[in-house]
């Protein structure tokens, strides 16, 4: 698997975690070993690893939790740093979103989540692959 589908791979376990409500799968998902932040829309800031991991068991946990689906992801990778910019699909829009990943060993752990209003047409299609349902 090349540098950018393992990176692609583990955003869609993040979305995966997300989509299933599976609070043990988000926290695997993020760093243990780096700083973490996360930017929920309409929240501050969020930057210790208890506190991000606490947030989303929160959203999680809620018989509110958004359904979500993500769709045209964009990888980029700086050396042992990955981003991938994606759209966000839920019951009340599109979101973009940015999720940093580093890399620790031979695997892609979460570093940093934003997801927030864009004024951007986010694409009609989604790409194959990119959908959680």
């Amino acid at each position: 698997m090349s540098d950018t589908d393992s990176l692609l791979f583990a955003n869609e376990a993040f979305y995966r975690a997300f989509a299933d409500r599976d609070v043990e799968a988000m926290a695997d998902v993020w760093s243990r070993e780096r700083p973490v932040s996360c930017l929920h829309p309409g929240w501050g800031p969020l930057f210790a690893r208890s506190e991000v991991i606490s947030s989303w068991a929160a959203i999680l946990s809620s018989p509110d939790a958004p359904k979500i689906r993500f769709f045209n992801p964009r990888a980029q990778i700086y050396g042992e740093v990955g981003t991938v910019i994606c759209f966000e699909r839920l019951q009340g829009g599109v979101l973009v979103a940015t999720n940093i990943f580093v890399r620790e060993g031979s695997v892609w752990k979460m570093i940093h989540h934003q997801g927030g209003a864009t004024s951007t047409a986010a694409p009609l299609a989604e790409a194959p692959g990119g959908a959680i349902h």
